[in-house]
């Protein structure tokens, strides 16, 4: 999958896959006919028939998970809204890489294939106080970057990121996009005290008065970071093979939701891990018609909350696939 226009992002959810109706149907038959009570386990019953109608199977399985990190860095930090050095964000790429951050252990614990893309560190994004972060061709090359690392042959996909500065990325693309004032997305982040939240709010107040007002895309060419437009494009990519997503945390999801701004039907595919301690979370988990699986007080970023819920996810199909018909047990149904 190639994106070759920002223009044409919105009009993909009339052309991309959608759900497969009767494998959901399959599937629901398949869960009113297992050794429970129908609707007893709740969510994971939901996740099955989640998984089914995007795997287009009523016993769908997880051969393969992928995780993909991607990583990138921000002009806006030029603005003081980060309380670590930029070089932290290749430092940490480095740590992903070595297997010694949280997102290893997780991914290793849930049997997901871990993967880091790092796009232009050495090359942050322009300062969006003082003109665009990126143009037209930046946005789309990440894009390409994100869907081209996507796995055609995972059978869910987790996505990750890490960037410092890219707090203020979300809140600034959040407010852009749901029509709140910044103060009601900006939270510490990777620990911002009360002065380093006020530059945030004013630095992204600055940004919305040069570059508000604009279509959801442009947004996150004006106001995003590469990072985040490589988690579109894997977005879309996943969407194209009909790959179930699970998105992260705050900073994850506010990318992902400027694909939902375009069309809300190109995230049906996509479900949310945790519900973020970041404060913006829930009022974005509100905006965008979802529900976090797992509600852990996280905020750590790098796909560290989806990881988890893969873990959730793998249960709910273990249920689905491996317990037995009420015909199957002997077991006299109601």
């Amino acid at each position: 999958m190639r994106f070759e226009s920002l223009s044409q992002i919105a009009a993909l959810a009339n052309t991309l896959p959608a759900r497969d109706a009767a494998a959901r149907a399959a599937a629901l038959a398949r869960q009113n006919s297992l050794t429970k009570p129908p609707g007893s386990l709740g969510r994971l019953e939901d996740l099955a028939l989640f998984m089914a109608e995007w795997r287009g199977t009523d016993r769908p399985v997880i051969t393969k998970a992928q995780a993909l990190v991607f990583a990138g860095n921000h002009g806006i930090c030029a603005q003081g809204v980060n309380p670590y050095p930029q070089a932290v964000t290749a430092q940490m790429v480095a740590n992903f890489e070595h297997g010694g951050a949280a997102i290893n252990q997780l991914c290793r614990a849930n049997g997901a294939d871990l993967s880091v893309v790092a796009l232009d560190l050495d090359n942050p994004t322009a300062d969006f106080t003082t003109g665009p972060a990126m143009t037209e061709a930046e946005t789309l090359d990440a894009m390409n970057r994100g869907a081209a690392a996507v796995d055609s042959g995972a059978d869910v996909l987790i996505l990750g990121e890490m960037g410092i500065g890219n707090s203020t990325i979300a809140a600034a693309l959040t407010s852009a996009l749901f029509d709140a004032t910044p103060a009601d997305w900006v939270g510490p982040g990777t620990g911002s005290d009360a002065e380093g939240i006020r530059r945030k709010i004013v630095a992204i107040e600055k940004g919305l008065a040069l570059h508000g007002g604009q279509n959801a895309m442009a947004t996150l060419a004006a106001l995003g970071g590469r990072e985040q437009a490589a988690i579109c494009g894997a977005v879309l990519a996943a969407r194209a093979a009909r790959i179930p997503v699970i998105l992260d945390g705050f900073i994850c999801t506010a990318a992902a939701a400027t694909l939902h701004a375009a069309d809300p039907r190109l995230l049906d595919h996509c479900v949310v891990g945790h519900a973020s301690a970041e404060p913006g979370h829930r009022r974005l988990l509100a905006a965008i018609d979802k529900k976090a699986i797992v509600e852990f007080d996280m905020r750590l970023g790098e796909g560290s909350g989806a990881a988890l819920a893969l873990g959730i996810l793998r249960a709910a199909l273990e249920c689905h696939n491996g317990m037995a018909t009420f015909g199957e047990a002997g077991v006299s149904e109601a």
